[in-house]
């Protein structure tokens, strides 16, 4: 018991594969509709193109640098990378862009639907630039140079529809008309929704509609960031890679290098400005400075003339040099202390610094004020005055020199950042991807195959296997009949046709007639302790093929030199007519009602000791007329006059026919069907059996497929050895 069921339990490799090969057609059909769908959405959708440019970003200290001299190094400086990958996607440069080409406004054809895409070739082309926005459908097109639209128009969709040289803007929701205005002028209107500036200019005329849109800067900005990306290339390179993608190659190229004009512009007007406001500092201080020089020259020389020449001793011209020094980096330091007071609180470590070296400065200069007190009157006041004189005349110089540097620098202003790649038209799409999007289409159609044949083959719960059915009912099965690769038309099509082909008389050599030859030394064997020659073919269910063993079954023993009689005992659905093109009438209803003899209503056929008896036209009373005593009179008298009678009946569980005509047979064999008989319907058709009294003789398992694996490949084989032993 523990055996069979571990070996009910185990996956069975080799038959999963052949159930997946006798459903390759289920697959191919979803290959091909995935395949189909692939190419659907190949046409419907357009094709998008990327284009990309490069950016290099300098570490520069600005013009302050010149100013602050090594002072500079002490501040903490940080990579400028990340700082300018924010301004490139900020309002400041995008949203010039936006302004300089009317990227805010959106046209768009109402046909252009996913549909009408997949039926027709779509010819619409926005064309955007620093004057006008054009529209072109196709050979014709349209101008819009200004649209300004109120605010609760913003972000929102209207209709535009042309007639009798006026446009009107329709809101699509309300359908309602919120602006007419005349073509080919520029309409500054104000009605109940607001004021609009509209100029809309065309000569041609158009049937169709179109959907404008306005967008606001915060809405213009993210449509453009939907498809545009700056990211830096490696890792603190400053190289920042800008990509942007759209469907048309043109617009996106000059829109990406309109990005790439403003974000340059802006950054030298930056650091101009840095260099603009240090020229202001210097140009307030040079006129003030230059007057302090004077006066001091001025004062010096009036006391020069006074005293003629004062005779300076070598003390005198150290406390001197010291002095002016001293003065010098004094005012040096509150020139770089004001600067950066500008940019930074006075808690910042350079404003601190600098502090600390003024103080440091007064220090040493009240030191050396007190040490220069103590020389004579006359040469004291010498020495402070061509002390004023020398400090006026070196710092004067030095910011002087400084101004004129700026002065070369601003005039010269190139920013910190360089334009190494700038966009260039791209030649091919980058999506979709043609090729990868079929290759897949066919893997996702072979998995979904895959996926629904073995769903159909788990739901696929009738019988499989003809040991189950000895196992169960301890019955033998005298034969399995695979499917016939010739006749892979399904029954209920073939019963529509006026005839249908014996298989045993068309194809002889088919693998199923071979397995139904090795019924017959099975059957001889019954037959031989059997009460008759009469063999009934049942079935617990309709289609099972029970008329289609009887026929082929019929054949075989008649061309074995046998005479044989095929009764069509199904007298409500029978169609054992059309095997051998017959008339349906007269035939066994017609002799158990006594309307026809048993010479009419035996048939001849094309299969030389064949014949066969019609069910005739259906009667109202079947069971009964299979009951009566004719019917049994009837086989008595037909049983001596044939080698075999084979009686095709119907179905067991829908009429009690069968039970009827089984205790008339010497051999009762029943037809399950592979993978659509159930366990449960065998049993209960036995079940009718045996309340009849009736023994069942064995099992028929026909139509096996392919997924029946090294079953189906020997059962074949033994058919055809026994059909040539035989």
């Amino acid at each position: 018991m523990s055996q069979n069921t571990n070996t009910e339990d185990t996956i069975d490799l080799k038959e999963l594969f052949f159930a997946l090969i006798a459903q390759w057609k289920l697959i191919a059909l979803c290959i091909i509709l995935s395949l189909v769908f692939a190419l659907l959405y190949l046409r419907a959708t357009p094709d998008t193109y990327s284009v990309d440019a490069l950016v290099q970003v300098e570490d520069s200290k600005g013009a302050s640098a010149a100013l602050l001299g090594d002072l500079s190094q002490m501040i903490e400086q940080k990579s400028p990378a990340q700082s300018e990958i924010e301004i490139l996607k900020s309002r400041l440069v995008l949203g010039s862009v936006i302004q300089a080409l009317h990227l805010d406004l959106e046209i768009a054809s109402e046909n252009n639907t996913f549909s009408h895409r997949l039926l027709n070739k779509t010819d619409y082309e926005t064309e955007y630039s620093p004057k006008t926005v054009t529209f072109n459908d196709g050979e014709k097109f349209f101008n819009i140079n200004q649209f300004d639209v109120p605010n609760s128009y913003l972000d929102k969709k209207l209709s535009l529809s042309f007639k009798n040289n006026n446009f009107r803007l329709v809101d699509p929701k309300t359908d309602e008309i919120v602006l007419t205005a005349p073509l080919n002028k520029l309409n500054q209107l104000k009605n109940q929704f607001g004021t609009w500036k509209v100029a809309i200019f065309t000569n041609d005329t158009f049937d169709a509609n179109y959907f404008v849109q306005k967008n606001s800067l915060p809405a213009a900005v993210q449509a453009i960031l939907s498809n545009y990306s700056v990211a830096e290339r490696g890792k603190l390179t400053g190289i920042l890679g800008l990509n942007y993608q759209g469907q048309d190659k043109e617009h996106i190229t000059k829109v990406l290098n309109a990005i790439l004009a403003a974000y340059s512009a802006q950054n030298v007007e930056r650091r101009s400005a840095e260099t603009a406001q240090t020229l202001k500092f210097l140009d307030e201080q040079l006129p003030d400075l230059k007057k302090q020089l004077d006066d001091a020259e001025r004062v010096f020389n009036k006391f020069r003339q006074q005293y003629n020449t004062v005779d300076v001793t070598k003390e005198s011209e150290l406390y001197l040099t010291q002095s002016i020094t001293l003065e010098t980096k004094k005012i040096e330091l509150q020139q770089q202390q004001a600067d950066l007071a500008a940019k930074y609180t006075a808690e910042h470590p350079a404003i601190r610094e600098i502090n600390a070296q003024i103080t440091a400065l007064d220090k040493q200069i009240t030191q050396l004020n007190s040490t220069l007190k103590q020389l004579p009157d006359i040469q004291r006041q010498y020495l402070q005055l061509f002390r004023e004189v020398e400090v006026k005349t070196q710092l004067y110089t030095a910011l002087l020199n400084s101004y004129q540097q700026l002065r070369i620098a601003k005039a010269g202003e190139i920013g910190n950042v360089r334009i190494v790649d700038t966009a260039v038209e791209p030649v091919e799409p980058i999506k979709p991807k043609k090729l990868q999007i079929l290759i897949l289409s066919i893997f996702l159609g072979g998995f979904l195959g895959t996926l629904l044949a073995l769903l159909r083959n788990m739901l696929r719960t009738g019988v499989k296997d003809s040991t189950q059915i000895e196992r169960e009912f301890d019955l033998p099965v005298y034969a399995t009949v695979p499917r016939s690769p010739v006749q892979e038309t399904r029954m209920s099509i073939l019963k529509k046709k006026k005839s249908i082909p014996i298989l045993a008389v068309k194809h002889s050599d088919d693998i199923a007639i071979e397995s139904l030859r090795s019924i017959r030394t099975a059957i001889h064997f019954s037959l031989a302790s059997a009460k008759n020659n009469i063999i009934m073919i049942a079935g617990p269910a309709p289609e099972v093929g029970k008329s289609f063993i009887s026929t082929n079954l019929s054949t075989i023993f008649a061309q074995s030199d046998k005479k044989v009689l095929l009764i069509d005992a199904d007298m409500r659905r029978g169609y054992m007519h059309k095997y051998f093109d017959v008339d349906i009438k007269p035939g066994l209803s017609e002799f158990l009602s006594n309307q026809a003899e048993l010479s009419q209503v035996i048939h001849q056929t094309e299969v030389n000791g064949l014949n066969v008896i019609t069910r005739g036209k259906s009667p109202t009373n079947p069971s009964e007329m299979l009951g009566s005593q004719k019917f049994k009179a009837l086989l008595d008298e037909l049983s001596q006059q044939y080698d075999h009678i084979i009686i095709d009946t119907p179905p067991i569980l829908a009429v009690t026919d069968g039970i009827i005509i089984s205790q008339y047979a010497g051999v009762n064999l029943l037809i399950a069907r592979y993978s659509k008989s159930q366990m449960k319907e065998l049993e209960l058709s036995l079940n009718r059996f045996e309340q009849a009294g009736v023994k069942v003789n064995g099992f028929i398992l026909n139509d096996i497929q392919r997924t029946a694996g090294a079953g189906y490949s020997y059962n074949y084989a033994y058919a055809y050895k026994a059909n040539k032993e035989d």
